[in-house]
């Protein structure tokens, strides 16, 4: 089974401007208040690492493997958190015109094990991913 929470909003920028900002891992921590200290590369196999600060649940140290990533569109990273538990996080963008797009960004809950996660941490993330779209937001838009 799988449980996703994803935000999405509207954005008065270009998606190269948007990717701009995802594709500079080292940049995060100026816009994104929940994954900071953010590290690796963005290519197939990428590894990424992180510090992820969701308000009302433990810090936790992130270490992901990136999936899918497509310039100015998406990017995707993978992260086994057991034998039964793996979480995709992932930012997309989707044009709407030359000066404007839609971003959406969320998490991925799979397995039995992130289904018991889900269950427990479902109340602190859907504020957390809406906070990080907000940001981005105004930092393309800024």
């Amino acid at each position: 089974m799988q449980f996703k929470v994803e935000s999405r909003i509207g954005v008065v920028a270009p998606p190269e401007r948007l990717w701009s900002f995802i594709a500079d891992l080292a940049s995060w921590d100026q816009w994104n208040p929940v994954e900071t200290g953010v590290s690796g590369a963005v290519g197939y196999g990428g590894a990424v690492t992180l510090t992820e600060r969701i308000p009302g649940l433990t810090e936790r140290a992130v270490t992901a493997k990136v999936s899918d990533w497509t310039p100015n569109s998406q990017l995707v990273w993978i992260e086994k958190r057991g034998f039964l538990f793996t979480v995709a996080r992932f930012y997309e963008i989707e044009p709407l015109g030359p000066e404007n797009c839609i971003l959406a960004n969320g998490v991925i809950y799979s397995g039995l094990r992130g289904e018991l996660a889900f269950d427990k941490q479902k109340k602190a993330i859907k504020p957390a991913v809406v906070a990080i779209s907000e940001a981005l937001k105004a930092a393309a838009e800024g």
